[in-house]
């Protein structure tokens, strides 16, 4: 997927282009924000006014948290999403957080999302790009990604662990896309 972070409207992409514009690699584990300026935008915007006309507006908003590593706020808005998008999210925090077994729950909970053919094929073409990386790719499988990461946690600087942030990014631009793009 070719990412555009202009297609969110000015606002959105003023505060993706804190930090690569929406094309960093999110790190597999907790890490601090690295990004004052961005914590404080977030902070001081209302998901209403970042994606107005979304039914949904804090699904993207935690999306962007989560981009900017701002956990608990990002957490806390995907409490408040109770739909597939919000339990997709919170699976992810989750995984980040290193709770594989409650990211699991929310994964069974969130099922089958719209993106998972995109994310499959996106997948696909990383692991492709890194023959090492053990990781087959069928449909997509949250679960089977989430052992990945796991692995891949353990063999920091390999091939492995560079396919599951890519992954990674790939799953969270598909997921932002999906629930912030204007309709």
């Amino acid at each position: 997927m070719e990412f555009d972070s202009t297609n969110y409207g000015p606002e959105v992409a003023r505060i993706l282009a804190l930090d690569g514009n929406g094309n960093r690699l999110l790190p597999l584990r907790c890490e601090a924000c690295p990004s004052e300026e961005a914590r404080h935008l977030l902070k001081t915007s209302s998901s209403a006014t970042l994606f107005p006309g979304k039914a949904r507006p804090d699904a993207p908003m935690a999306g962007l948290w989560l981009y900017f590593s701002c956990y608990d706020e990002a957490h806390q808005l995907a409490d408040s999403c109770d739909n597939a998008d919000g339990n997709l999210w919170h699976g992810i925090f989750h995984r980040i957080e290193g709770d594989f077994g409650n990211a699991a729950y929310w994964f069974r909970k969130a099922g089958k999302h719209p993106i998972f053919a995109d994310l499959a094929a996106s997948a696909s073409g990383i692991i492709k790009r890194l023959p090492n990386a053990e990781f087959r790719i069928g449909r997509w499988d949250p679960f089977a990604f989430l052992s990945f990461c796991e692995r891949a946690l353990t063999q920091p600087g390999t091939e492995q662990e560079r396919a599951a942030m890519e992954i990674q990014r790939a799953e969270w631009q598909l997921l932002f896309d999906h629930c912030a793009r204007p309709q």
